[in-house]
């Protein structure tokens, strides 16, 4: 069995934003999901031909984890390129000068000692949630602890951080000086005292509190809602109408539109688990939910309709470009030049903080969120 940090590289985003989120996860179950069994595999694919010298798609044999193959090669290709003869696959680091009883495993360290330059490369399997490297407080982390380990053989004046994401065509780089990763250290150590603190500050946000396991009953986080849904407004039996707020009431309560979203879901997942369990929540019920028909035995069905409507029993749909690449495969990707465009996707609202450039859109531009599908 694995062994984890209590104050894990991994959940630094969470525990350096919100220290009181430590406490509050104590004693709740970690949650297993494909995605982290498929990123599990990921992983263990990678570090083997990293290890061996193989490419991936010779060290799957799973007719259905095949697809895993060609994205996970990409990071194995990407660490093979960088420059440096010292490389340490899958290496524990301990990081606990900074962060007491910290440590974790970097999927890939590599030095050059050329450039005295400390290389991290993290494989990120996921392609929901765009991951950057710039100030990424788990790589840096682990940056850490590889120079906390290897410092002593090597000069090391720099560090390159890299995130490979390659499901969503994500490679971003990073580098830091090795001072300024020390000084940031600093920031790391005493957020991480701030975790031991017995009334530790529980501070929502949409990083920290997307994957964090108390949010359903976090006080803070109800509290964020609270004063989004009445801020600095006077009181009113209707809610406001949108243009009777100012622009900055308008953009505090669209900024807090992703955290409350998130934890109106895991409230409603932690109802759901209580009233399964027999437990009564004043005011809800578990029923039965919609559900469309279905062929009992969809090879009679289609004999029958089959005789009754010929070809019009049956529908057939032209796969995706992305379908079709996958099914030729790379050798035959030439065969569909001329065939493929991209369109310009819908006008979608963003921070001002994105790193995306601004475009001008009339309101046809965007999608209609006024009503459900």
């Amino acid at each position: 069995m694995t062994a984890h940090a209590k104050l894990s590289a991994s959940g630094a985003h969470r525990w350096m934003a919100c220290p009181g989120s430590v406490k509050a996860e104590e004693g709740l179950p970690d949650k297993s999901s494909t995605f982290a069994q498929e990123g599990t595999l990921a992983h263990e694919i990678v570090e083997k031909a990293l290890r061996l010298g193989f490419n991936c798609d010779t060290l799957i044999d799973r007719p259905d984890v095949k697809y895993i193959a060609e994205p996970a090669q990409v990071y194995v290709d990407y660490v093979r390129a960088l420059p440096g003869k010292h490389r340490f696959i899958e290496t524990r680091v301990d990081f606990s000068e900074w962060v007491p009883g910290g440590f974790g495993t970097a999927d890939s360290i590599v030095i050059d000692e050329d450039t005295a330059t400390l290389q991290i490369a993290d494989l990120k399997f996921g392609k929901g949630v765009r991951v950057d490297a710039q100030n990424n407080p788990q790589a840096m982390l682990y940056a850490l602890g590889a120079y906390s380990m290897f410092s002593f053989l090597h000069e090391i004046e720099r560090v390159q951080i890299a995130i490979v994401q390659p499901r969503i065509d994500n490679i971003s780089e990073w580098e830091i000086s090795v001072s300024d990763l020390l000084k940031w250290g600093e920031i790391a150590r005493a957020a991480a005292e701030e975790t031991a603190q017995p009334n530790a500050k529980r501070v929502p946000g949409e990083k920290q509190c997307r994957f964090c396991k108390a949010k359903a009953t976090c006080p803070a986080l109800f509290a964020l809602t609270e004063r989004t849904l009445l801020m600095d407004f006077e009181a009113h039996d209707e809610p406001v109408a949108p243009n009777k707020l100012t622009d900055e009431q308008l953009a505090e309560a669209l900024k807090a539109r992703p955290v409350i979203e998130a934890w109106l879901n895991a409230v409603e997942t932690f109802i759901k688990q209580r009233l399964s369990s027999g437990e009564d929540v004043p005011g809800w019920k578990l029923v039965e939910g919609r559900a469309n028909r279905a062929w009992i035995d969809e090879t009679d069905a289609a004999g029958k309709l089959e005789f009754l409507l010929g070809d019009s029993a049956f529908s057939r749909k032209l796969i995706s470009p992305s379908q079709a690449e996958k099914a030729l495969g790379k050798q035959s990707r030439k065969e569909l030049d001329g065939l493929v465009y991209k369109p310009k996707g819908k006008a979608a609202l963003a921070p001002a903080s994105d790193p995306r450039p601004s475009i001008t859109a009339s309101v046809d531009d965007f999608d209609d969120v006024s009503e459900e599908d």
